[in-house]
């Protein structure tokens, strides 16, 4: 069979796929699920905590999940072929089983976890927000350095070279909360909660002090700017804790949850708990609810899992556009419906975004279906892309494509790039706090998956310049992070396979040509990461390594994410293309763990993401871009 035979049987098959997964509304509800089981295991906790009696199948169905995810060492792992274990999933999850009262500290697997944890340092040897964790569930003492971030950094200026608003905002979303609790040596304990004291260790609170100096400057520097104030200190470490309480129930969605995200919910009904709010508060209550609705079943073993947030408007814009560029006519129900739905989830709301941006009108789309209030540049470019269809025939969507843009170029950083979610967060003053990661957990710095996919926006829907500034700037910043070997590391994807081709992409749709030693250095570190079958594969492990770690094995998403760049930087079809499409058909069949090994990313080393949709978008997306590019026949769509 020809490949462009083979190409169009494919597409075919996954669009009338696709087509029958639509729901009502016109969105796409696909599962957002974690690599790793910290929402199931908190999902227990928080509801022993509570002493909530009503919910025993939950817990009795996410203990069942959690158990079958132990690995034979006694560990549970946050990617497969992580090395040994993960640590702090391991610990996350002895707590919550031996919290759910299903099981015994002297069951064989238990035994086997308990080993783990103790071998590996214990308790305090896991990362910060395991230990913040077990801090307010009494199992450690709260850490020196995390409770040396006094409160009163809730009072500081947003102009002062140091303020809360100088993290990201999903970072401000969990230390917020955080910080109340440390303030408040806030700790729930009852009978039933389980004792870890015989998993500490002390090299790991010994660890602590040598790590202090940063934070004292940053404490120090906090407490001076405080007194300049002028009010007594009590009246300020008062004012302090109530902008920290306003600071969360501000940002409270209609679904009762916390900036939309589960694990930003769970620290808030601790702090609220820690305020003084009773358990059966309304907002607790609701905030119950809403990280209850973030259940989702999977369906070849029948389990459920927590979604941290799901990934409802993403899912929809990538699968709309992806289905549009493949053939898909505009006037398809299925795009008009999905149209709608992006429509109605365009943002009205002045969220923390516009602390930096104060001079444009809202106009973002954000990650999940109950989003009002926290737009960012990956969903918005998406959901313009098929809003730019759709305003060419309908007068509804100018205005939203409009405000779109505006908003999208408003949000360019002054260093040329794009960032996920804040402008200009990028304030490495507060790499004095020596956390893990901090540079791309704290803060919100250019990166190269989202520029790349800005200015494949800007260059293919709208008729910006190619000389404008906007466009030269971008350019400039990914040609100063591309790496020696060709490539460039992208932050909410796995990863330099990831970054590389949403910069190539972005960088051919404004006109840079293939000869540029830009894209001729990533083409050939692509074609040399090629697998002998084909197809491509990236671990995990690059992004805690921060250099490329194969897989050994080809996925679907990072297959289609290397041919799609291949595609975009060669006029023909050369046989490495043809081979990629030949494995990409062949994963397309495939149902094991290659099809659901996690290719998104979130927090580096602790948390990353198998979306359930990424089988679908993404090979939808490189194999419409070939028939587009190299054949024209479309038989079989309408």
């Amino acid at each position: 069979m020809k490949t462009i035979d083979k190409v169009n049987a494919s597409l075919n098959d996954l669009i009338s796929d696709i087509l029958g997964k639509q729901s009502v509304n016109g969105s796409w509800n696909f599962c957002f699920e974690g690599s790793s089981i910290m929402t199931d295991t908190y999902m227990i906790i928080l509801i022993r905590t509570l002493k909530w009696t009503n919910e025993e199948k939950l817990v009795m169905a996410l203990v069942k999940r959690i158990k079958s995810q132990q690995a034979p060492n006694g560990s549970w792992k946050v990617y497969t072929d992580e090395n040994g274990g993960n640590l702090s999933a391991t610990i996350e999850a002895y707590f919550s089983l031996l919290y759910s009262g299903y099981v015994t500290k002297d069951d064989d697997y238990m035994l086997k976890a308990e080993r783990f944890i103790s071998d590996h340092g214990g308790l305090t040897k896991s990362d910060w927000l395991t230990r913040m964790m077990l801090a307010m569930n009494g199992q450690i003492k709260w850490p020196t350095i995390v409770k040396s971030i006094p409160i009163e950094i809730m009072i500081v200026p947003k102009w002062a070279p140091i303020n809360i608003f100088n993290l990201v905002g999903y970072a401000r979303a969990h230390w917020i909360p955080i910080i109340i609790c440390s303030n408040l040596d806030g700790a729930i304990v009852h009978a039933q909660t389980p004792k870890l004291s015989h998993l500490q260790s002390r090299e790991g609170k010994e660890a602590d002090h040598r790590l202090l100096d940063g934070l004292k400057i940053l404490s120090h520097y906090v407490k001076n700017t405080v007194k300049n104030i002028g009010s007594p200190p009590r009246e300020l470490r008062r004012k302090a804790f109530k902008n920290a309480e306003n600071y969360m129930i501000d940002r409270i969605e209609e679904n009762g949850t916390l900036y939309s995200y589960f694990s930003a919910s769970f620290f808030m009904i601790y702090a609220l708990l820690a305020l003084g709010y009773e358990k059966d508060h309304p907002i607790i209550e609701n905030a119950f609810q809403g990280m209850k609705s973030y259940l989702c079943r999977n369906l070849p073993d029948d389990s459920i899992f927590v979604q941290n947030s799901p990934s409802t408007v993403w899912d929809t814009a990538l699968l709309t556009g992806a289905l549009i560029n493949a053939g898909v006519p505009v006037h398809n129900d299925a795009v008009i419906n999905a149209g709608d739905y992006l429509l109605s989830r365009q943002h009205h709301k002045y969220g923390d975004w516009s602390v930096k941006n104060p001079d444009v009108l809202p106009g973002g789309w954000g990650f999940s279906d109950i989003n009002t209030m926290v737009p960012d540049i990956d969903d918005t470019t998406a959901a313009l892309r098929v809003i730019t269809a759709l305003a060419q025939t309908d007068e509804r969507f100018k205005e939203s494509w409009e405000k779109g843009v505006r908003w999208l170029l408003s949000m360019q950083n002054d260093d040329g790039g794009w960032s996920a979610f804040e402008k200009n967060t990028d304030n490495y003053l507060l790499s004095l706090i020596p956390f893990r990661y901090e540079d791309r957990v704290l803060f919100d710095a250019s990166t190269a998956d989202l520029t790349g996919r800005s200015l494949y926006f800007l260059g293919e829907y709208t008729t910006i310049s190619k000389e404008s500034n906007s466009i030269l700037e971008a350019i400039k910043w990914l040609k100063y992070h591309q790496k020696k070997d060709g490539s460039w590391y992208g932050r909410w994807g796995n990863c330099y396979i990831y970054g590389t081709w949403a910069a190539l992409t972005g960088l051919k749709a404004v006109g840079v040509p293939s000869t540029d030693p830009m894209i001729r250095n990533a083409v050939n570190w692509l074609l040399s990461i090629q697998n002998s079958d084909g197809g491509w594969g990236e671990s995990c492990s690059s992004d805690i390594r921060n250099k490329y770690v194969p897989l050994t094995h080809s996925t679907p998403s990072q297959t289609a994410w290397a041919l799609d760049a291949l595609i975009a930087s060669s006029e023909k079809p050369t046989p490495q293309i043809e081979k990629g499409i030949h494995a990409l058909t062949v994963l397309m069949e495939a149902s094991d763990w290659r099809t659901e090994y996690p290719t998104g990313a979130a927090i580096p080393g602790g948390y990353y993401i198998h979306y359930h949709s990424y089988k679908y978008i993404w090979p939808l997306q490189a194999l419409g871009n070939y028939r587009n590019k190299y054949g024209s026949d479309r038989a079989g769509l309408h």
